[in-house]
């Protein structure tokens, strides 16, 4: 019964706590003015000035940049896990990996020949 009412004492002073806090943020919080100032609905470009439209097209290569970053650090991450146990996983596991870094080798030849890397 005792851990009951201690319970019970500890939620309604979580409720309390709770509910005062967002009365008194209510009470405190910062008012803005009646009318919105001109410049609120503006594209924010890091204080500056915006310079056309904000909805611009981006070049393709940048999301095949994009891409390949998160390909290659998918890889990373599959890489890392595997070598602190290389110990335990025995010699399949070494052959498996290097199947794996084989293809994604190939992936990055496939993308040299491309130029999907090179930068213009």
């Amino acid at each position: 019964m005792h851990q009951w009412l201690n319970l019970a004492l500890f939620l309604a002073l979580a409720v309390v706590i709770a509910g005062g806090m967002l009365v008194l943020a209510r009470l405190l919080r910062v008012k803005s003015h009646k009318t919105p100032p001109p410049t609120r609905h503006m594209t924010y470009e890091c204080g500056e000035e915006p310079d056309g439209d904000a909805w611009i097209r981006f070049h393709p290569r940048y999301y095949v940049v994009a891409l390949l970053f998160v390909l290659f650090d998918v890889e990373a991450a599959f890489l890392l896990p595997w070598a602190l146990n290389i110990d335990n996983l025995g010699a399949i596991a070494l052959v498996e990996m290097g199947i794996f870094l084989f293809i994604l080798l190939l992936g990055w030849v496939y993308a040299l020949r491309k130029g999907a890397i090179r930068w213009q």
